[in-house]
């Protein structure tokens, strides 16, 4: 069954409308730009934004789980260990906020300096500080602690490797090639 053209054409408009920015793209007509094809593809990476979705909704139960367990936990723990943890945990809340909005905005909307931010948000903080929270034994890691944290660490490397590379390298070589279109459509005739 396919939808009617006026009914499918609106429904296009409201998509594209919703989900990219409208600021950003322009439209290509055929008198004034002949040689800049007009490639609609969607760049976005599907297994990152579902990722992502599921991140966010994880995240406060981590939050939650990790307040609760280092609660627990601190009158036991060296005091050198005690602002290591706390400081982590300040540390971690901030750049996950940040890391996700720019994961979904660098993901929906295609643009190559925001998902290069999450990509090094996630190797260079994300990752190291759930590793260390992960596998250090001094810090009397409790069994919901470690069940969080190994959770984390799969969206992490999954939203690194699979989600932020591949998305990362697919939309920068189609950023590359509309430039060198367009390179070659304003050189002189």
């Amino acid at each position: 069954m396919e939808l009617p053209e006026n009914l499918r054409k609106r429904l296009e408009d409201f998509s594209r409308n919703v989900l990219f920015d409208p600021n950003r793209s322009h439209t290509v007509t055929k008198e004034h730009e002949p040689f800049v094809l007009n490639d609609k593809r969607i760049l976005s990476s599907l297994h990152l934004q579902m990722s992502l979705y599921f991140n966010l909704w994880f995240f406060p139960f981590w939050w939650i789980s990790e307040i609760v367990m280092l609660n627990l936990k601190y009158p036991f723990l060296p005091d050198y260990y005690k602002f290591i943890l706390v400081t982590i945990l300040i540390v971690m809340t901030c750049i996950e906020a940040i890391r996700l909005y720019l994961g979904y905005s660098g993901n929906l909307q295609e643009k190559v300096p925001e998902l290069a931010g999450f990509w090094l948000l996630s190797i260079l903080l994300q990752l190291p500080l759930i590793l260390f929270q992960l596998f250090n034994e001094a810090i009397l890691i409790q069994p919901l602690e470690r069940g969080v944290h190994i959770v984390l660490a799969i969206f992490i490397l999954t939203q690194v490797a699979l989600g932020g590379f591949t998305a990362l390298r697919d939309l920068v070589r189609h950023t590359e090639s509309q430039f060198h279109l367009r390179q070659f459509n304003s050189s002189p005739p």
